[in-house]
């Protein structure tokens, strides 16, 4: 029988276009029973469209959805936008276009590129960040924190270009310099706008011992949130009203406390200015300093720079001893108190310092020192050499540092023979210490002078008589809409500050002319919540419906890049903690699993990008080789975790898999042998295998147990156990490859439609067996199969190998090399 070759560019769009006009994914208005919220992070529409990196997370996620579908699961499973942000800015300052005009094209350029690949999302669910109907509730959840003290006003500092006269984002500082005019990037202090995300550090920090999520992802969030048991204690400054607050975790070092630092911008450097006696020296310093980033100063910490400020001095509260100050860049306001009790003697970075400007080194800690007995004459940990003794000299002696707790204080007057517990809570009463908890988290700056962005809701009434100060947007004037009459040029302010239009507003509390607020919302605090619009997107009258949330909220299963790891799951997870607080949600953790996919890399092992030229354009792929090949190749792979480079010509042998199915699928099977495989173990351990494998998230190892079930039907006599063990490989392939799956069932006269087949299950029994199938290959092509009992030799199997006609036909005149054995799954030989 002839049978046509299969043809992706006539099957797909023809699926593609049924799942659509018939909506078949749409999520279940009101879940019955089981169900599931699976989430991808959705992703930033760009000028550049997919590339083949995106689709790996959403073919993840759609094998799960549909294979949960044939378990009988509800599914909810949406996509939308994360379209507002600094790149559609920029390109409309650069081409002149409107960033609203460019988003749009290039959504629809990602929604047509999704779609090809034949994701079932529900397109009904649709978000779009940078839509007014979108972000009138993104200003709503402003407002709500607003009203609970949650977001207020301050200055802080930025990044500022005083060449392009803008403040930039930290992803606009590269080395230092502005990345348009590459200008030296200065900081300044400006009224910025917060969230309170550290009222919530505690409980970011406690709620996630609950969650299933990748191990580095939980500890880079626990690292960022930095949560240290320690002490404030407080330095007063000799002839001064003025006092130094430090927090450190070691206050059973203060004792050996030989100098201060600050912050250059710390308050106190100005507030002193009359005491210091080299103020020229000092200011040249801080100003020299505002010229690095916060990230620059991190870099650069190792090679310590500083300046003391001369004629001022502190008093140790442990010891009365008068001690030196400086200021040093290594010290961050954005980090405890902007001010530290240096310890040379048991803190790396003081005693570099201290090195370098000669500073004393006072040991306050005697190491517990264990000699190790040797044991059954062995020699291998005992210090024959004496090293132990000098390095705790060396280390007494201050001439080298011991970071570690374990030991008793020395040369700490009272306190001396303490151990740390003890010693802590001893010293603090004495000196007047309050212990106490702090975290490295630090609120959220949300403000950005920037257009494409969200407007921030406030209104400012400052008539020159006095007027009513901020004033938050009343709910019922929102959305607060980006007005068009904007110049992208920058010049030092928010575009927004440009526009007439947006600024004629009256006080909605006195009714006098004001002025709206010009900063807009990060893009991040857009994405902190979308998981929740798509539960009820239509809604007009609510950012969403609480009785709609408890049918499908938290999300069961989230996946996504491990770059989100921090920010963006940091800023979800308190957006949802808070509005649980306000009444509104019924959780407090909006991800209870999370899954990370690794990134692809292009050919040449580096990241794609369009200046290495190394992109692959997904559609490319789509014409030549259809969207279950690439599918079925980016699961093949390797590990969705891992980082993985693309390679084209790998990508032709699941082109040939889909094939070999789309033959073996319309065959009748093998004629002319009375005996053929047993099929039932094959059966029950494939199914056994994929599902386990779904589950699990190991598509690549499912893709290969495929594959060996379809070499052993493709030798398979016909038989009505053959046809049945077909339609099973569809119905497990279809997750992976619907589109030739839902081809191949309907060729196969088979009832209703592949999806609509409930998910197999496997005989238990079948995998308790006592004869394998063992495929038999020559050159590595598939010449036939025997069956064998379970414990045969490879001698055996290789006889009853060569004494298969179709492979005996193979090996005649042929010498044979090498026979490669796999034991119970196949045996090769390699001829010539």
């Amino acid at each position: 029988m002839s049978i046509d070759r299969y043809s992706h560019k006539s099957v797909e769009p023809k699926w593609q276009k049924l799942w659509d006009e018939k909506h078949t994914w749409a999520a279940p208005p009101k879940p019955k029973g089981e169900h599931c919220y699976v989430l991808d992070m959705f992703p930033y529409p760009s000028a550049q469209g997919l590339h083949v990196g995106h689709p790996e997370g959403y073919t993840a996620t759609d094998i799960y959805s549909r294979y949960l579908r044939m378990k009988g699961v509800g599914v909810l499973h949406p996509m939308g936008w994360d379209a507002f942000g600094l790149p559609a800015e920029n390109y409309a300052i650069k081409t002149g276009r409107h960033p609203r005009e460019v988003t749009w094209e290039n959504i629809d350029t990602f929604r047509r590129q999704i779609k090809s690949l034949g994701f079932s999302y529900d397109w009904s669910r649709e978000v779009n960040t940078a839509d007014p109907s979108y972000y009138r509730w993104t200003q709503w959840l402003f407002l709500q924190l607003y009203n609970q003290g949650l977001a207020y006003r301050k200055e802080a500092p930025v990044n500022w270009c005083p060449s392009c006269q803008t403040v930039l984002a930290n992803e606009q500082v590269v080395n230092g310099e502005c990345e348009r005019c590459h200008s030296q990037v200065e900081q300044r202090q400006m009224a910025q706008w917060f969230f309170k995300i550290t009222a919530y550090a505690e409980a970011l920090l406690k709620d996630l011992d609950g969650l299933d999520w990748p191990q580095p992802i939980l500890d880079m969030q626990k690292n960022w949130i930095g949560k240290s048991e320690g002490a404030l204690v407080k330095f007063p400054i000799f002839n001064s009203q003025f006092l130094i607050e430090v927090f450190t975790t070691r206050l059973d070092t203060i004792f050996g406390a030989t100098y201060m630092v600050l912050a250059p911008e710390h308050e106190l450097v100005q507030q002193l200015k009359g005491q210091i006696k080299n103020w020229d020296e000092v200011k040249t310093y801080v100003e020299r300093t505002k010229k690095k980033t916060e990230l620059e100063r991190k870099a650069e910490a190792k090679d310590k720079t500083g300046v003391k400020l001369e004629g001022v001095e502190a008093i140790n509260p442990a010891n009365q001893e008068h001690i030196p100050i400086f200021i040093a860049d290594y010290v961050l306001t954005s980090y405890g108190t902007g001010a530290i009790m240096a310890v040379p003697a048991h803190d790396e970075r003081d005693f570099e310092f201290a090195k370098k400007f000669n500073l004393p080194v006072i040991n306050v800690i005697r190491p517990n020192v264990v000699r190790v007995v040797a044991v059954g004459g062995s020699l291998k940990d005992f210090d024959t050499t004496g090293e132990t003794d000098k390095k705790l000299n060396r280390i007494l002696k201050g001439e080298e540092v011991y970071v570690g707790n374990d030991g008793v204080l020395v040369n700490s007057g009272e306190f001396n023979g303490l151990d740390f517990e003890t010693a802590v809570k001893k010293i603090a009463p004495k000196i007047g210490a309050k212990l106490t908890t702090q975290y490295r988290l630090r609120d959220w700056l949300i403000s950005r002078q920037r257009y494409w962005g969200a407007p921030i809701p406030i209104i400012y009434c400052n008539p020159p008589a006095g007027g009513c100060g901020a004033i938050p947007v009343p709910e019922k004037d929102l959305p607060v809409e980006l007005p068009m009459d904007v110049d992208f040029r920058p010049t030092g302010e928010s575009p927004l500050q440009r526009s007439k239009s947006f600024h004629q507003v009256k006080c909605p509390k006195c009714g006098q002319p004001a002025r709206r607020e010009s900063d807009t919302m990060d893009t991040f605090v857009d994405s902190s919540w979308y998981f929740l619009r798509y539960v009820d997107p239509q809604n007009t009258k609510a950012a969403f419906d609480a009785k709609k949330l408890k049918q499908w909220l938290p999300v069961d299963f989230y996946v996504g890049g491990a770059e989100h790891a921090v920010m963006h799951l940091l800023y979800a997870r308190f957006i949802t903690k808070a509005l649980h607080d306000l009444g509104y949600v019924h959780f407090k953790e909006p991800f209870l699993k999370l899954r990370n996919q690794g990134l692809i890399l292009g050919e040449d092992g580096q990241k794609m990008s369009k200046s290495r030229g190394n992109v692959v354009n997904p559609d490319e792929i789509v014409e030549q080789y259809g969207a279950d090949t690439l599918r079925l190749y980016e699961m093949f792979m390797g590990p969705l975790e891992d980082v993985k480079p693309w390679n084209t010509k790998s990508i032709i042998g699941l082109r040939r898999f889909l094939e070999r199915v789309w033959q073996l699928a319309l065959s009748p099977g093998q004629t002319g042998s009375s005996s053929g495989p047993v099929l039932s173990p094959v059966v029950a351990r494939t199914i056994k295998k994929a599902t386990e494998d779904i589950e699990s998230f190991r598509f690549n190892t499912a893709i290969a147990a495929f594959m060996e079930f379809a070499n052993i039907l493709v030798v398979t006599p016909a038989s009505e156990a053959r046809q049945a063990a077909v339609r099973t490989l569809l119905i497990l392939l279809y997750p992976f490859a619907p589109h030739i799956t839902s081809e191949l069932w309907e060729k196969l006269g088979a009832p209703g439609k592949v999806w609509e087949q409930p998910w197999p299950q496997y005989d238990k029994a079948a995998l308790k067996v006592v004869e394998v199938t063992i495929t038999i290959q020559v050159n590595g092509k598939v010449r036939g199969i025997v069956n064998c009992p379970v414990d045969a030799s490879e001698n055996e199997v290789a006889k009853s190998a060569q004494a298969l006609p179709a492979v005996a036909r193979h090996l005649s005149g042929q010498t044979i090399k090498r026979t490669i054995y796999v034991p119970g799954k196949i045996v090769n030989f390699v001829v010539g």
